[in-house]
């Protein structure tokens, strides 16, 4: 051991020494399973080799494939370098003196969100540096995007007739949690106390994980950021796509073989797009595929019958998540235009927006497509288990002149983790306010995570629990304060109109 080395952990896997960075033991690049490479690819996840020598788990390793570009200019970071070969994760956790490790402590499991197709775990607003200083440890992972994540094709199906398996990356997020299971009690975290939590595609993952039983006993509690009520892609669906996908890649469609297929190039399989997309559609995202060994049931099924895991659950959405839709090919003025030829007018629930269809559209969007999953899946889950919901509204006070429309997807993130003083858009535009507001967000998860109550009884800016139709949302603002029957008369209709279909295709 160094100045700047950790002590030797031992995994059941082998030994692995991290380094000391902002005052916090931190382990990157422990893999986690085989590389999925070669007859691998569009394979569940298999264990790792164990090695016998002093792993040293210091430095970035690779993410999957991805359109880095892209994950930059959202505002996640760079996910580089990049490869197939993937499937590591990261563990922060409080430093310590030989023979004096700390034990039981709070699990936080996070699954980056970047709609299946970018993102990585060691991006620099996950650092989990923040989290581990009060006392948790955190985990972050990378995990299969894309094609090489979500995908159906009928020569991949054929090799499991008794159940396709489509949602790979689903399956490295478990393989992710049982590592966790049989390793976290060595970097002083407790097993039977562990967190997911994640946000957008992440925030997908884990309401996900609460509906697959292929998960049951690896999580105690979740948090659910920003998911979109855009529902999974069908099997049907799925595997015409990834036939469109083969005849793309050059390989004869649907009667390319999966020894063709796991022939491709990995590196240049993210960037190939048809011409015109929605008529020959080649990908799944931002949802994952129902119907295969993961997801038997869409996940809003499953929570309307009830047979979702019965476990803690904290859900929200930011005030500006439609800052997002154009990315998901969605036009908000085309929305408020599909509405119309409904038959359904819904003006008059924003009576403070006149004569203004792009602004109605934006408010709509966010609205049906955020912000009633929340309040529905609380409504639901609820009745069975602790819930809590949130509505996310702050907006670092030197920044609001730029963000008038409210806290753009995603921007919540770093005051979750505490780190948004390190990163754009909030680096050099934060103040004492901010870091109060920032703490108090930040204290809200950890404590969650530690007990299982973001608060409790007495305490300051109290978060009381949504239970069943009793309405309760934590606004987290300016001024943080509960308020109930959040836009209620809004959110009835559009719960009443999740069947219209089609208004986002």
């Amino acid at each position: 051991m160094t100045s700047n080395s950790t002590p030797v952990i031992s995994t059941q896997e082998g030994l692995v020494q991290g380094k000391v960075e902002n005052d916090v033991f931190v382990f990157k690049g422990i893999p986690y399973a085989k590389p999925p490479v070669d007859n691998l690819r569009w394979r569940p996840p298999e264990p790792v080799i164990p090695w016998k020598h002093v792993r040293q788990a210091m430095d970035r390793v690779p993410s999957s494939f991805q359109n880095a570009e892209e994950c930059r200019r959202s505002g996640g970071g760079d996910p580089e370098p990049l490869s197939e070969d993937c499937l590591y994760l990261n563990v922060w956790m409080p430093p310590f003196e030989e023979g004096s490790k700390p034990s039981g402590l709070p699990v936080m499991v996070w699954i980056h969100g970047g709609a299946y197709i970018i993102g990585a775990g060691d991006l620099p607003i996950y650092n989990g540096s923040p989290l581990v200083k009060k006392g948790a440890i955190v985990v972050t992972f990378n995990y299969r995007l894309g094609q090489l994540g979500f995908f159906s094709h009928p020569a991949l199906d054929a090799e499991n007739p008794q159940k396709p398996i489509n949602n790979f990356g689903l399956l490295d997020q478990i393989a992710a949690l049982q590592w966790v299971q049989r390793n976290i009690a060595q970097f002083g975290g407790d097993p039977n106390n562990v967190t997911i939590f994640g946000q957008s595609a992440g925030g997908k993952s884990v309401l996900a994980l609460f509906c697959t039983p292929l998960a049951k006993g690896l999580f105690h509690k979740g948090i659910a950021q920003s998911v979109y009520g855009l529902p999974e892609a069908t099997q049907e669906k799925a595997r015409e796509r990834g036939i469109n996908f083969a005849t793309l890649a050059g390989l004869p469609g649907k009667d390319a073989t999966a020894e063709q297929l796991r022939k491709l190039d990995a590196s240049t399989l993210w960037s190939l797009v048809p011409e015109k997309p929605k008529e020959t559609p080649v990908s799944n995202a931002p949802v994952a595929i129902v119907g295969d060994i993961v997801l038997s049931e869409p996940i809003a099924d499953t929570f309307k019958a009830g047979t979702e895991a019965k476990l803690p659950l904290i859900l929200g959405n930011t005030s500006d998540d439609s800052s997002i839709v154009s990315d998901f090919g969605v036009d908000p003025v085309d929305v408020i235009k599909k509405l119309r030829e409904k038959n359904i007018y819904v003006g008059p629930l924003y009576p403070d927006i006149k004569n203004d269809d792009a602004e109605l559209g934006r408010q709509v969007c966010r609205d049906l497509l955020f912000t009633v999953v929340p309040r529905l899946l609380a409504q639901q889950h609820g009745k069975r288990e602790r819930t809590w919901r949130y509505y996310f509204e702050y907006t670092a006070r030197l920044l609001r002149p730029r963000n008038r429309l409210g806290v753009r997807h995603g921007d919540e993130v770093p005051y979750v983790f505490g780190t948004a003083e390190m990163c754009p858009p909030n680096e050099g535009f934060f103040d004492d306010d901010d870091r109060t507001f920032q703490e108090r967000v930040n204290q809200y998860w950890f404590e969650f995570a530690r007990t299982g109550n973001p608060t409790k009884e007495g305490d300051p800016d109290f978060w009381p629990n949504h239970v069943g139709d009793s309405d309760y949302t934590q606004i987290l603002g300016e001024t943080i304060s509960a308020k109930k029957n959040f836009m209620k008369a809004r959110l009835d209709a559009f719960i009443l109109a999740i069947g219209l279909g089609n208004l986002f295709e």
